[in-house]
């Protein structure tokens, strides 16, 4: 089971077609900002996915996939990790 697993998530990630796509609580806000930040949405997202990816590579995405308890890759944490402390409440 674990092998199919690590087989499918690898696959998944050799043809790039599970994108990271994340949810957004757009009307809610986060702790540290009086306001909500979902004005800056799209222009954060693409800030976050830039930097992510210019700070991952493949092997270490797989590396940390692997031993990630969520099975994210590290691509997908860093642009999550970007997304909240740029004040938006991530929700996967």
């Amino acid at each position: 089971m674990k092998k199919t697993i690590l087989t499918l998530g690898l696959l998944c990630t050799l043809l790039n077609a599970c994108a990271y796509k994340p949810i957004i609580d757009t009307a809610g806000r986060s702790g540290t900002f009086d306001s909500d930040q979902a004005k800056e949405i799209t222009n954060d997202i693409q800030h976050c996915k830039t930097l992510a990816k210019e700070n991952s590579t493949f092997v270490g995405n797989i590396v940390y996939w692997t031993l990630s308890p969520t099975m994210d890759t590290k691509k997908e944490s860093l642009t999550r990790k970007c997304l909240t402390n740029r004040g938006h409440s991530v929700l996967n």
